[in-house]
């Protein structure tokens, strides 16, 4: 089997932070074998119907940014600026294709062993913006630089499966990686948010950081601007723009008013109603990337009211999940199923769609002698939709006799304070494999365990498909962890948003069916003006 790629003028200051969503910086993907393969192809149709390709020109894109202390250093990025502006400076072994699966890149193939606590990776030809080629040394290197205890690198925790140590070259072009225990989704590890791949022994990025991506460096003024130029000698052949720039503007207006007076091409991250309204107007283009974020109210399984799991099965069927959509989300998006990741690999979508049953909610709690039960639920201005989708579960519980008091929070603390405080609150998850949510939120020792969930059988599955090397015998493996979620998790899962983009009207190619945090998102490579 291969490593297959066949799957499927500026605005300054900051106000709000563009942090890429919960969780967004896990392993990731599927097992594959070694052999020859293709460089990945997951945009192949994302500009299918905007004509021929066109060379030339500079597109600016608006992004919120992170201001003075912004970086170039790709082992540093929080942003969705950063991995933005670092996939056009540098590339990772892998990345995620459209269905979360891991596909190739700067990994031409990767190959177990019988154990699966050994992979063997294979570097496709590709050089540094310098000339000089990619090896073996400057994969170890990152990864080490990466994995350093005292640096406060995000991709450190994805790396911890890594026995570096003990890894090692096995020529110039072959990485042999030590694994502490069988891993059956590493090429997950290597798709990891933060995983680029740089020199032997660079430490400086800011004024010339020289990476292995599509774009070469011009200029960086940090809070901004970031310029780029066309690099002719990628891997993956050449981009067709010349030139590539990075606008930092903070606040949506900021951006929407730069798209609608031709300042920028590309303006990333749009709220529904915002999207809704310049769709109908026609004067620019929304592209809505489906399934980015999953929507959630997070139960604490390990405390009262719902550590009895009738009283979690009753909220599942509380909630009106379409109600939810269309009001909290203004329609953009799509019901959930009480799962992560639909439309991912190894999803359950065989499982029926749960819908609201307050007849059988209120028979639930009356069992559990929870009839008059009142909760707090805490939210935040922290997220799109967040107080919305509080406000209209309120009064859904209502009818079953719940009383819920809303509680909102801080925005610049809600993350931490809802990890370990409270028993219901609102929720919010990027993109990334189910794998990588059940490994980040779900086994008894996550560290990012919202829902408090903890249960032996399922962390013992879970270990089984990690050793598991063939792959319809680890999909029903997660399946069974899934149908079990769904019958009595802590996670209610009422939709799933788009993430809104909006482009000009002359620029082509912007992938349409790629989730947020995945290789083909903010992807200037491939895009043109018409």
């Amino acid at each position: 089997m291969t490593a297959s790629a066949d799957r499927h003028e500026r605005f300054p200051g900051l106000r709000r932070r563009g942090f890429l969503a919960a969780g967004g910086a896990a392993g990731l993907g599927a097992l594959a074998l070694a052999g020859c393969s293709a460089p990945a192809a997951t945009g192949a149709g994302s500009g299918k119907g905007d004509g021929t390709p066109r060379r030339g020109g500079r597109v600016r894109a608006a992004f919120a940014g992170g201001g003075a202390s912004e970086t170039l250093d790709p082992h540093l990025g929080n942003l969705f600026a950063d991995a933005a502006r670092g996939k056009a400076l540098f590339d990772k072994l892998a990345d995620y294709g459209a269905d979360l699966a891991a596909v190739p890149r700067l990994a031409e193939t990767w190959e177990p062993n019988a154990g699966l606590d050994r992979w063997t990776i294979k570097l496709r030809e590709a050089e540094f913006h310098d000339g000089k080629p990619v090896t073996a040394a400057d994969v170890l290197y990152s990864y080490r630089r990466i994995a350093d205890p005292a640096k406060a690198y995000r991709a450190r925790a994805s790396l911890e499966p890594i026995d570096l140590k003990a890894s090692r070259a096995k020529g110039e072009r072959t990485v042999e990686f030590v694994l502490k225990r069988p891993t059956a989704e590493f090429p997950n590890v290597m798709a990891a948010f933060g995983t680029f791949v740089v020199q032997d022994g660079a430490t400086s990025f800011d004024r010339e950081p020289i990476g292995t991506g599509p774009f070469r460096f011009v200029s960086f003024a940090p809070g901004r601007s970031t310029v780029l130029r066309r690099n002719d000698t990628h891997w993956e052949g050449a981009p067709h723009l010349d030139e590539l720039e990075f606008v930092v503007a903070n606040e949506e207006s900021a951006r929407v008013n730069a798209l609608l007076g031709g300042q920028v091409e590309y303006a990333h991250e749009l709220n529904p109603a915002t999207g809704r309204a310049h769709e109908k107007a026609g004067a620019v283009e929304i592209v809505r990337l489906r399934n980015s974020a999953m929507q959630a109210f997070a139960m604490k399984t390990d405390r009262p009211p719902f550590d009895d799991p009738r009283v979690r099965e009753a909220f599942f069927l509380i909630a009106d999940r379409e109600e939810l959509v269309n009001g909290a989300l203004s329609g953009a998006g799509e019901k959930g199923n009480d799962l992560f990741g639909k439309g991912y690999e190894y999803y359950a979508d065989e499982l029926p769609q749960r819908e609201q049953d307050i007849a059988r909610a209120r028979s639930l709690l009356k069992q559990a002698g929870a009839q008059d039960l009142k909760v707090t639920l805490d939210t935040s201005a922290v997220a799109a939709g967040f107080t919305e989708a509080a406000g209209i579960f309120r009064d859904q519980a209502a009818r079953a006799g719940v009383t819920v008091d809303v509680r909102m929070g801080s925005k610049d603390s809600y993350w931490k304070d809802i990890l370990d405080s409270g028993t219901l609150c609102c929720y919010r998850s990027g993109a990334m494999p189910i794998e990588s949510h059940i490994s980040q939120r779900l086994l008894t020792d996550s560290t990012t365990n919202a829902t408090r969930w903890q249960d032996k059988n399922f962390d013992a599955l879970y270990r089984e498909a990690q050793s598991t090397k063939d792959r319809t015998a680890r999909a029903a493996l997660y399946g069974r962890m899934q149908r079990q979620l769904h019958a009595e998790g802590g996670f209610l899962v009422w939709g799933f948003g788009d993430w809104i983009l909006g482009t000009s009207r002359s620029l082509r190619g912007v992938a349409r069916e790629a989730p947020a945090n995945t290789l083909d998102w903010a992807r200037f490579d491939k895009v043109w003006l018409a």
